[in-house]
This record gives structure tokens, C-alpha cells and sequence, in this order.
């Protein structure tokens, strides 16, 4: 990771290395934290956020969902995170982490009189799956761990305790030759990755789930908003293992993951194996979007 010179931590810029927590912190060991991920863009015009007010309105959602009494309003929280791009003077694109989080001061389960804590992080960071994944796909396993089911936690809250599923889903994955999982839910049916949303294309149709057993993804529906200008056919149905293996195309969505190709899942190689053209197609306009080449979508950057 790339160090940046400061992180905005309530109110105040802090030096990266001074950026520190107390080791009895309580979201350290409980898990209830929430956060985002959000990216800028170096556009022409300088560098960009793209779709903060949705991305810090899903922060804000996420605590009120685990009982977190945020500190920050939405304006101040905004403001923050363009204070803090300034600050750091960067030269590229830009990784967003802000978190919520509970900090030192109680411990034990009843959570709701720890401290209240807010901090925005930022570096410059390239493409999540690699460039090479961009262009040529990634290979993705069916994990043998299940989605988080709606009955024991709350998907819909961008959640740190939420997240062991997924990075056991992600190891389990590397360590078998992958360079991604992809999750089912508890009846059998394509959920999410373990940080992206799902879409195939078979017969020129573009299929996603619903987010029943999904965060509701930001980046899913900015390609649903380009596939309906383009005029390409949308379902949003369930999606079986076996569906996914005779697809057209695949690829995921998410703001880490732009929109990145999928060339095979579990050794089953999807369409020819390389980027297909509707995938490219949205691929391509999602760039254009948040590189603020589509004065459409202007409005959704914030310029630094």
C-alpha cells in the first residue's frame, strides 16, 4: 500500500504513521464497524470523486443498521473526505476507506456506550484484480463457504464483521489457483463475490441477482443505469452454479473492481475464455463515466 501524508481521523488531519488506535478498541474485538470503499479519478479536469454523496449516504445506512450513532453529518462527512484529498496533493488515481468505528472505553457486548469514532483513509491504488485481469478476465472459484443468510446478520450494512466470510471465501480461492470466489447463498443460488456483485450475459440478455443476499452495490447499478441507455435486454433473477457455467459472458462490478472480466469459473471456461463484447461495451462506458468523459454523468464526480 501506498502511504499518503495524512488521514483524516474526527476532525483533524493526522500524519499517516501517527494514525493509531488503543489495543482495546472496541471494534477490534467485536467486529462492529462500518465503512466504504470509494474511488477517485484522475480525469482530465483533476482528480474526481465519484459518487460520494451514494457512497457516504451507504456509510451512514450501515451504522444506523448496527445501532452506530454516527457523530458526522452527510455535509460534514463529504467535506471531509474532499479536505483530506487536498491534503494529500495526490498524483493518481485514489482508493477511499472511510470507517466507523467504535473506539476505546468499554468492554464486553453491550456496545452502545463505547466511544463513537470516524476516520478517512486515502492512497493511490490501481486496479483491484490487476490491470491484466481488466482486459483479459480473472478465473473464479464456487466457494464452499455460504454467503452470510439473511437470518444471522444484516447484508445490507457495509459491515466489518460481515467481511471473515468473505476473506475466507477469497483465501480458499487464492490457495486453490483462483484469483477470486464467488459465494451461493443458503439455497443454493449465485449471491456476490467476496466483495463484487455478479452479472452474466447469455443470449444478449444481461442477468443479475437481486441483492436479497448482497449489499446493495453501487457500482452494479451505475452498469445497470449504462446497459438501459445502451439498450441491452436486463433480468434480475437468480442465477444457478450451472446457469453461470454456460454463460455467454460473466464479470464483477464493485467500486474496488470496476468491471472485470470473468474468463473461467471452476475450470469451466466462459464463452471463449476472454473478454466478451457486451462486457467490454459497459466496461468501456463505466470508464468513460468516471473518468468524466460522459458529461452525462458529470454530476456524479466530485472535483477536488
Amino acid at each position: 500500500m501506498d502511504k499518503a501524508s495524512y488521514i483524516w481521523m474526527d476532525g483533524k488531519l493526522v500524519a499517516w504513521d501517527d494514525a493509531n488506535v488503543h489495543i482495546l478498541t472496541h471494534t477490534l474485538h467485536y467486529g462492529n464497524g462500518v465503512f466504504e470503499g470509494t474511488r477517485a479519478y484522475m480525469t482530465k479536469d483533476g482528480l474526481a470523486i465519484f459518487k460520494l454523496t451514494e457512497h457516504t449516504k451507504r456509510l451512514l445506512n450501515s451504522a444506523k443498521i448496527t445501532r452506530i450513532k454516527a457523530t458526522y453529518s452527510l455535509e460534514e462527512l463529504e467535506n471531509a473526505h474532499i479536505e483530506l484529498l487536498r491534503a494529500n496533493h495526490f498524483t493518481s488515481n485514489v482508493y477511499i476507506r472511510p470507517l466507523i468505528y467504535l473506539g476505546y472505553g468499554i468492554m464486553g457486548l453491550n456496545h452502545v456506550h463505547a466511544p463513537v469514532k470516524t476516520a478517512i483513509a486515502a492512497w493511490q491504488w490501481g486496479s483491484y484484480l490487476g490491470d491484466e485481469g481488466l482486459e483479459n478476465g480473472i478465473r473464479v472459484k464456487i466457494s464452499s463457504f455460504t454467503r452470510n443468510p439473511v437470518k444471522s446478520v444484516m447484508g445490507k450494512a457495509k459491515a466489518a464483521a460481515n467481511y471473515l466470510n468473505s476473506q475466507m471465501a477469497k483465501y480458499e480461492a487464492i490457495e486453490a489457483g483462483y484469483e477470486e470466489a464467488l459465494l451461493l447463498d443458503d439455497e443454493g443460488f449465485i449471491a456476490e463475490g467476496s466483495g463484487e456483485c455478479f452479472f452474466i450475459v447469455r443470449n444478449g440478455v444481461l442477468i443479475t441477482p437481486p441483492n436479497d443476499t448482497s449489499l446493495e452495490s453501487i457500482t452494479q447499478a451505475t452498469v445497470l443505469d449504462l446497459a438501459r441507455e445502451a439498450g441491452i435486454p436486463i433480468e434480475r433473477r437468480r442465477i444457478t452454479r450451472d446457469e453461470a457455467y454456460i454463460a455467454d459472458e460473466a464479470f464483477f462490478t464493485g467500486t474496488a473492481a470496476e468491471v472485470t472480466p470473468i474468463k473461467d469459473i471452476d475450470n469451466y471456461i466462459i464463452g471463449d475464455g476472454k473478454r466478451g463484447t457486451i462486457t467490454k461495451q459497459l466496461q468501456d462506458a463505466y470508464f468513460d463515466v468516471v473518468y468524466g468523459r460522459n458529461p452525462s454523468y458529470k454530476h456524479l464526480l466530485t472535483y477536488i
